[in-house]
């Protein structure tokens, strides 16, 4: 498609309206929308299959990414702005200045993500992560030891918020996400299909990581910031194995016990 800049002084235009309500993420979800944030997650968004609505640059990265623009099938609408003014929507100074805002596509049930995706299977669930940062950051351990999905509980928040499509490092774009009204249920379901869930529990005693089985079909379960598992979720699993470390450390953040329980299962299945 071809490119046709507009170049704005201010936020009014109604097209501009997302820009304008970035921290009002409810509201973009019920739209079924998401800010992009960043030259690389800009640029991957570009590169996806989601839809791309808008994008918002300084006219330095016009240039740049013209190309992946014209390539798209779709017509985006390109908003062009001194830095200074983009700086005002986030309240602090932006190193890049890009963003956009793009579709959430209609994302796989777990039976289709059962379905296509190749033994022996590799899952990942998340339970109760409130950081939208810290989601991301599994994302992207996802997408870089090879998982085949992601499965969402309830409890946690949107993937697809823009702190976390920011931390996914626009990983998120090529991950597939299962976003579940129940994680438990989701579980069971997995148990039907053969598929063992394994707890990333930091207050196990007897099983370590190097001990639990990851060489066939399994999902590892992650857990919240704060506490952990919920008992149900727990529950639900076949087994929970835990990070040998040391007694002054509690725990890991998310992100690095799922880079260490994901990199074990790759391991176990000669991939490492």
């Amino acid at each position: 498609m071809r490119v046709h800049p507009q170049k704005i002084e201010s936020f009014d235009l109604p097209e501009l309206q997302p820009y304008r309500t970035m921290r009002r993420q409810h509201e973009h979800r019920e739209r079924g929308i998401f800010v992009a944030e960043g030259e690389k997650v800009v640029r991957r968004l570009l590169e996806s299959r989601f839809t791309v609505v808008s994008v918002l640059l300084p006219e330095k990265w016009l240039l740049d990414l013209e190309p992946l623009l014209q390539a798209r099938p779709e017509q985006i609408q390109v908003f062009v702005a001194e830095k200074a003014l983009l700086e005002t929507l986030t309240g602090f100074s932006m190193y890049q200045g890009l963003l956009a805002v793009g579709k959430v596509p209609t994302m796989p049930s777990l039976a289709e993500v059962i379905a296509r995706s190749p033994q022996p299977r590799l899952l990942a669930a998340a339970d109760g992560l409130s950081s939208a940062e810290n989601l991301g950051a599994l994302v992207r351990n996802c997408a870089a030891f090879s998982a085949q999905a992601l499965i969402v509980g309830e409890t946690c928040s949107s993937p697809f918020l823009r702190r976390a499509v920011r931390s996914s490092m626009g990983t998120i774009f090529h991950m597939p996400i299962v976003e579940t009204t129940s994680l438990v249920q989701a579980l069971h379901d997995l148990r039907e299909r053969g598929v063992r869930r394994i707890a990333a529990h930091p207050h196990v005693t007897g099983r370590t990581l190097s001990q639990a089985g990851f060489a066939g079909d399994c999902c590892l379960v992650f857990g919240s910031e704060g506490h952990g598992i919920s008992p149900a979720v727990l529950a639900a699993c076949d087994e929970a194995a835990a990070i040998p470390m040391p007694e002054t450390v509690d725990s890991l953040n998310v992100g690095s016990a799922a880079a260490v329980f994901l990199y074990e299962a790759n391991r176990q299945r000669g991939r490492m």
